[in-house]
């Protein structure tokens, strides 16, 4: 069972497999799953494979067991990430991706990209003026006084992690350095953006302007001054 924000019903749902699974022994210790999952909702399916490694032989009496790798498609029916608006959904996918893929470098720009994202929207809707090439550090700042986008455990903190994001995204950090940071990294901008949706006045204005509606997300380029 996985739990996933099913397309269909709009909501977070699990997916379950069915009794009868597909099982291949690949390895003296290893074994291939092959399965349907289901939205537990409205039958929505889709297919996942994972490999599981046995510490000892798959023969022994109680052997234990450690996931070595899942995939999955989800074909379009569901996702990973559940912000509620479908552009933030795929830039988090997307590094959630590349992080699997062990490019730490990539998974980090959706970060930055995320990040940018929601502290401009935040601007645009205060009636800020975003210049296209002026300092996104400056205008976090600006963005952040006014309107408090950090969350306040990490207010603190909420420079630092641009900064974070910017080492790796121009270069200055290695690909084991940037996958080590991904997970802290990617906590605190789903928290930037939970606490950006959890504002009644910010949401209702997101909702008018239709930004949570199924439309290709504006990407966030690199900026000066970063």
């Amino acid at each position: 069972m996985l739990n996933f924000m099913c397309s269909q019903c709009a909501d977070v749902r699990s997916f379950v497999s069915s009794e009868k699974l597909s099982c291949l022994i690949v390895g003296e210790r290893q074994f291939s799953i092959d399965a349907y999952l289901n939205c537990a909702g409205c039958d929505a399916a889709i297919e996942a494979w994972f490999l599981v490694v046995s510490r000892d032989g798959l023969h022994a009496q109680a052997p234990t067991v450690r996931l070595e790798r899942y995939v999955d498609n989800r074909r379009g029916v569901a996702s990973r990430s559940v912000t509620g608006t479908r552009e933030f959904d795929l830039l988090l996918e997307r590094a959630q991706v590349a992080f699997e893929a062990g490019l730490g470098a990539g998974a980090m720009v959706y970060l930055r990209q995320a990040f940018e994202l929601i502290t401009k929207q935040v601007a645009h809707l205060a009636g800020m003026t975003v210049k296209e090439r002026g300092s996104f550090a400056q205008l976090l700042k600006t963005v952040d006084e006014n309107h408090h986008i950090i969350p306040r455990a990490f207010s603190k903190d909420g420079y630092r992690l641009f900064s974070e994001l910017s080492v790796v995204v121009h270069g200055n950090s290695t690909e084991a350095i940037a996958l080590q940071k991904f997970r802290p990294c990617e906590m605190l901008v789903r928290g930037v953006i939970a606490n950006v949706f959890s504002d009644n006045d910010m949401r209702q204005a997101i909702d008018q302007l239709g930004w949570n509606r199924d439309e290709p997300y504006a990407s966030a380029g690199d900026e000066k001054g970063a």
